[in-house]
Order: C-alpha cells, then structure tokens, then sequence
C-alpha cells in the first residue's frame, strides 16, 4: 500500500490567510509555511503558474519543512498553452513573446528558455527531495487528437527526467470512448494522470475518472462542486464546502491508487477563507491518517 499524503493547493491564499486558521504568532511567510507542514505533508505551490519561480524561494520552502514533506509544483502557464502576460516573464524574454502575437502555437524556442529557467529555479527543490511532482494543468482548448498528443510529447520530451503529472480541462480526455487511449498515452509517457472531483451538471465538467499511469504517484484535485465553475469569479467558481458524505465517495478510490502508487496525493483546491484545509482535515480522518 502505498502512502497517502492529504493537503491543499495553496498555504499562502489570501483567503486562507485572512481566514484566522494561522496562529498569531505564525502569520508571515516563514511562520505560514512552518505551521502549515506541522498539520499536512503536502502542499501545491500555485503562484508558479502565473510567474516563473526563483531558485531562493525552493531554498527557502526546503529550509522551513521536514525532510519528508513534499510539494507538488504548477507548471508555469507558457507552458502549457495559456495566455500568459508579457510581465511575468524575464525583461529578456519579453520580445520573444510579443512576437508570438497572433500565432496558433508559441515558438519551441522561447519555450526551451523558459523551460530551463523554471526547471534551474526548482532545482534545489528536488535535490532536497521535496518536490512531489510537477503539475501541467492544459486548458480546456486542448482536445484530444494529434496536435494536442503532438504538444503533449513535446512538454514531456522537455521535462524528461522530472516527475510530471497532467491535469486536462477538457472532458474528452476522459469520456468512456477515450479514457483508455488517454491511460495509454499517460503511461507511455511515464506521467501521472490528474483525478478531479468538481461538479458534474456542466458541459465542461471533467469526469472523475481514476487511472493511475506511473508507478511512482497518482494525484487527485478537489475544485469545489460549484455550478459557476465555467462562467463565476474565482470566488463563486471555488466556493465549495465538501461534506463528509462527498469526501466519502472518493475514500475507495483514494485506497485503490495507493495500491497502485509509491505515493498518492489529496488536494483539496476548494479555496474560499478555511474550506480547503477544513475538508483536507476531514478527508484525513476519513482515510484514517489521524
């Protein structure tokens, strides 16, 4: 069996923060992180998907947690085919992306530079053993069929030897005429395919499907059952109170990846005030890790 690690997408959310849930004494940066790995072994580093990581702050995250505690880190969203802002990119690199304007694709190019520094700013994450996995959330324009299996290899190819686990937005990845193509892909790719549990009644609604593709880890993701998932704010889209009997439908399947996976980790995104970490305290207890 392998080890279940439960904990939330975020520690530094500013709802979270201001939700009273961090002890006085541990409300700056160092304090959050250091109180928050004493309650779970795990956590998603977020802000890497909007701007690219500093090799201080993965110095920094290994010298305020255990040595056992892991993080599973965003890919920054060049990466994986979002629209990303000319500012959260090096002055260097900036040129190279105004000229990507209008085009269907980005230039593998500017992808390689980035790459490399996002991969040398998490270096010394995984080298103190700390990095869990990284996470390429696509969005939802990325349909199954070549192009998207084409780019699906190129990240891969450019992320070999790091572990890597992908999350699609789109249902097809997941539909009963395609999940078992999208497994293969996954494990022929050595990367870990992303469960999701969000809410079901929407076009866009992602199935919960559960296929573990690496040996190594499997990866759940809990967004929130909130039905303006595709239209709300941030906000109203992750508004979301899991109930006992909601995190209970996923216990079976949780103990059937860990029998499958070194390690599976439980992700709670529902990231309004103390909901995330009140459901990941929950769903600990329910998989009876404390």
């Amino acid at each position: 069996m392998g080890e279940i690690r439960v904990g939330t997408c975020s520690w530094t959310d500013k709802a979270l923060v201001s939700s009273g849930w961090y002890p006085a004494s541990h409300r700056d940066a160092e304090g959050r992180l250091r109180h928050y790995a004493t309650q779970f072994p795990v956590a998603e580093v977020d802000s890497t998907y909007y701007g690219l990581p500093s090799a201080r702050n993965s110095l920094l995250w290994t010298d305020r947690t255990p040595e056992d505690f892991r993080f599973d880190v965003k890919a920054f969203s060049l990466l994986t085919g979002h629209p990303t802002r000319p500012e959260a990119l090096p002055a260097a690199l900036r040129p190279a992306l105004a000229r990507q304007r209008g085009r269907t694709d980005i230039d593998p190019g500017l992808l390689d530079d980035v790459w490399d520094r996002y991969s040398a700013a998490l270096e010394p994450l995984r080298a103190s053993g700390r990095l869990g996995t990284l996470v390429f959330q696509f969005p939802r324009r990325l349909v199954p069929g070549r192009p998207a299996v084409e780019f699906l290899r190129r990240c891969r190819e450019r992320a070999a030897g790091w572990p890597m686990a992908v999350e699609f937005r789109h249902p097809g990845w997941w539909r009963e005429e395609q999940v078992d193509a999208t497994t293969a892909l996954l494990t022929e790719l050595d990367t870990a395919a992303v469960a999701v549990d969000m809410v079901q009644t929407l076009p866009a609604s992602v199935p919960p499907v559960v296929r573990v593709t690496t040996p190594e880890l499997a990866l759940v993701r809990f967004h929130g059952r909130n039905s303006a998932w595709g239209t709300g704010t941030k906000e109203e889209r992750f508004r979301h109170s899991y109930t006992p009997e909601e995190l209970s439908e996923w216990t079976p399947r949780v103990h059937e990846m860990a029998e499958q996976a070194r390690e599976v980790h439980v992700l709670f995104n529902n990231c309004c005030g103390d909901a995330a970490v009140r459901a990941a305290q929950s769903m600990r207890h329910l998989l009876g890790l404390s």
